[in-house]
C-alpha cells in the first residue's frame, strides 16, 4: 500500500470526524500524521515489520495500531465505521479540492449526489447554485475544480500496456476507410517508452474531412476537444486523449519524424543540418541558400538526404544514435519475427488459465519452435503450486507431449521461487533432471539492498539455475522495483553465464530498457519471454521486443533467436 493511500485514509477520518463535531485536538493529530507519512523514503511495510512506526512525528501506539491493520488487512475497521455514519459517496466528494467537509454533506444530504459526474451534472443543471451557501461564484470554482481534475487525469502518463490496445483498435477501425493510409501512431508510443503520454496518430488521405468525422465519431471517444478539417482531438474511455493529424502524402516522411521525437534527437538533428546549410522542420528539409523546399513522403528518404541510414524509433533518445547513423554502424534491432521460441509459461499445473497442449499448440501456431513451462513452484504459497513429486509428474506429461506434437519441442522447467534467505524451495537433485530451471524472488521484497543483492546472487551462483525471471520485480504502475544491485547482478550473470530475462508481461517489462543496454554491454545472455498465463498472453512478446529494442538488442542478442539446435546446445552446455 502506498503512502498517499494511508494518508488519504487519514484524511478522510480527520474530515469525517470534523462534520461530527469531535474534539479538534484529535482531528489536528489525524492531519499531523497526513503530513508526517505522505513522503516517507522508507516502504511502509518495512517500517512494521521493523516496529519503527513511532518514530514518525505525530505517529503514536494508537495510529500505529491503524496502520498496521491498513497495512496487514487492507481495511481499517474504525475507518469503515466511521464511513458508514455518513451518506455514500462523501469521501469521493471530500477529495475535489475547494469541497470541505459541510459542502460535501450539504451536496450528498440535499441532492444525493455520490460521483463527481453526478456534481457536474447538478451543477449544470442549476441544482448546486440554489442551495445555501452556494452562490454563483463558489459553484463557478467548484465547476473549475471538476475540470481542472479531469485535465490532471488526462496529462497523467498512461502505461504502454494500456496505450497500445487503443491504437490497434482504433487503426483498425479507420484503416478501411477509402483513401486512408500510413496510419501510424507517432510520439513516445512508437519510440515504445513503458508510458506515454496524450497518443498521436498521423495518416495521409485525400478525404481529410470524412477521416477527421470517422475518428470523432468511434465507439471509444467519450469527448470532443477539438475538431478542424486536417485534426482532431478527442478523450476515449479510460480518460486519455487521442489526437489524429491528417497530413499531405508528400511530407509523410518529416512529418512523422517531427512529431516522433524524441525532443533531444530533433534538436540534435537541427543542429547538424544547420551546419549543412539546412534547416530541418515538419514540412521537410530548406536549403538556406536558396530557399527551396524538399519534400519528403518517407522517414528513410529523410534520414538518406541528410547522409544519415534510417534510425529506429525506439532509439531516438538523443544519446549516440545520430552519429552512429552517420558513419553506417547503427545496430540492426531484433524484431518479433525473429523470435523462436518463449522459455517462461505456466499452465493449468499452478496458477495459468490453459493447458500444456493448449499452451503448445498455441506457440506452435506462432511459428515457434519450443516452449519452456515454468509454473511456480509451491513454496510461494501459488495455488497448486508444484512441489517436487508432482513437478515429476508433470515431466512425464511434458515428454508424452514431444512425442505427441510435432513441429514444437517442450521444455521442461520450473520458475522456482528464492526464498527470502537465498534458499530455493526445490530440491537440487529435483531441479538436476529439468530442462530449464527460472528463479525468481516472490516475497519479502522489503530486504535491503545489502539481503536482496546477497540473495538473488546465490541464486544466479547456483548451477542448477539456468534463468532469473523479472530480475527488479517491479508492477508497473504501483510496485517499486526491489532494493538490488543490478550491477552486480549483471556481472555475476555475466560470469556464471546465467541468463537474464526480459519480462514481456505488460505489467512488468522487467528487464526495463536501461538495465536492458547495461546488461548487453556487460555481455548477459538475455532472453525476451512472456511469463504467459493463457494462451492470449503468448502475444505479449511484442511488449518485449520493444523492450529490447529500447536496450539497442540485435538478434544475437537474445537467445530466443536461436533455432531449437543451438538452444538446445547451449543448454546442454
Amino acid at each position: 500500500m502506498k503512502y498517499s493511500e494511508i494518508a488519504k485514509v487519514f484524511q478522510d477520518i480527520a474530515d469525517l470526524l470534523e462534520l461530527k463535531g469531535e474534539n479538534p485536538f484529535k482531528i489536528r493529530a489525524y492531519q499531523k500524521v497526513v503530513r508526517s507519512i505522505e513522503h516517507l523514503p522508507v516502504e511502509v511495510e518495512q517500517l512494521v515489520a521493523e516496529d519503527r512506526l513511532k518514530g514518525i512525528p505525530g505517529v503514536g501506539e494508537a495510529i500505529t495500531k491503524k496502520i498496521t491493520e491498513l497495512i496487514t488487512t487492507g481495511k481499517l475497521e474504525f475507518y469503515e465505521k466511521l464511513k458508514a455514519e455518513f451518506p455514500a459517496g462523501i469521501s469521493t466528494l471530500l477529495d475535489l479540492p475547494g469541497i470541505g467537509p459541510k459542502t460535501a454533506m450539504l451536496l450528498a444530504t440535499e441532492l444525493d449526489i455520490k460521483s463527481i459526474d453526478e456534481l457536474e451534472t447538478a451543477i449544470v443543471g442549476g441544482k448546486v447554485v440554489s442551495l445555501p451557501r452556494m452562490g454563483d461564484k463558489t459553484v463557478d470554482n467548484i465547476l473549475r475544480q471538476i475540470q481542472a481534475l479531469r485535465r490532471k487525469k488526462r496529462s497523467q502518463r498512461i502505461p504502454i500496456s494500456e496505450a497500445l490496445p487503443v491504437v490497434d483498435d482504433i487503426i483498425a477501425r479507420l484503416s478501411p476507410l477509402p483513401g486512408l493510409r500510413h496510419l501510424t501512431p507517432a510520439g513516445s508510443l512508437r519510440r515504445f517508452r513503458e508510458t506515454v503520454g496524450d497518443i498521436d496518430l498521423m495518416g495521409t488521405t485525400d478525404k481529410a474531412t470524412e477521416a477527421i468525422h470517422a475518428f470523432t465519431n468511434l465507439p471509444r471517444v467519450k469527448e470532443v476537444l477539438a475538431s478542424g478539417t486536417t485534426k482532431a482531438s478527442v478523450v476515449v474511455s479510460g480518460g486519455f486523449q487521442v489526437d489524429l493529424r491528417i497530413v499531405e502524402h508528400d511530407s509523410f516522411g518529416s512529418t512523422l519524424q517531427y512529431f516522433t521525437g524524441s525532443k533531444q534527437h530533433n534538436i540534435n538533428l537541427r543542429e547538424r543540418a544547420h551546419r549543412q546549410g539546412l534547416k530541418l522542420s515538419e514540412y521537410g528539409i530548406t536549403n538556406l541558400a536558396t530557399g527551396e523546399l524538399e519534400k519528403f513522403a518517407t522517414e528513410e528518404a529523410f534520414y538518406h538526404r541528410q547522409g544519415l541510414e534510417f534510425i529506429p524509433p525506439e532509439i531516438r533518445e538523443g544519446q549516440q544514435e545520430v552519429e552512429l547513423a552517420e558513419k553506417g554502424i547503427l545496430p540492426k534491432l531484433v524484431e518479433l519475427s525473429d523470435i523462436k521460441g518463449d522459455l517462461h509459461v505456466h499452465t493449468d499445473w499452478s496458477d495459468g488459465r490453459s493447458s500444456l497442449e493448449a499452451m503448445a499448440l498455441a506457440a506452435k501456431a506462432l511459428g515457434y519452435q519450443y516452449l519452456g513451462i515454468a509454473d511456480h513452484s509451491g513454496g510461494r504459497g501459488i495455488a497448486r503450486g508444484l512441489d517436487a513429486e508432482r513437478l515429476r509428474q508433470q515431466i512425464l506429461e511434458i515428454k508424452q507431449l514431444n512425442q505427441k506434437i510435432d513441429g514444437i519441442h517442450i521444455f521442461t522447467g520450473i520458475e522456482v521461487d528464492i526464498r527470502a534467505d537465498g534458499s530455493l524451495d526445490i530440491p537440487d537433485e529435483t531441479l538436476a533432471e529439468l530442462d530449464i530451471v527460472t528463479a525468481a524472488v516472490h516475497s519479502s521484497m522489503n530486504q535491503s539492498q545489502e539481503q536482496m543483492t546477497r540473495r538473488v546472487l546465490g541464486a544466479i551462483e547456483n548451477p542448477n539455475v539456468d534463468m532469473l525471471a523479472h530480475p527488479s520485480c517491479r508492477l508497473l504502475p504501483d510496485r517499486e522495483p526491489v532494493a538490488v544491485d543490478m550491477e552486480a547482478v549483471f556481472q555475476a550473470a555475466a560470469k556464471t553465464n546465467t541468463i537474464l530475462e526480459i519480462n514481456a508481461m505488460p505489467s512488468r517489462l522487467d528487464l526495463k530498457d536501461i538495465h536492458t543496454y547495461r546488461a548487453r554491454e556487460v555481455g548477459v545472455k538475455l532472453v525476451i519471454n512472456t511469463d504467459a498465463h493463457s494462451t492470449e498472453h503468448l502475444q505479449f512478446m511484442r511488449f518485449g521486443i520493444g523492450v529490447a529494442r529500447r536496450g539497442w538488442c540485435q538478434s544475437q542478442d537474445i537467445l530466443n533467436t536461436r533455432p531449437l539446435t543451438e538452444i538446445l546446445a547451449y543448454l546442454r552446455h
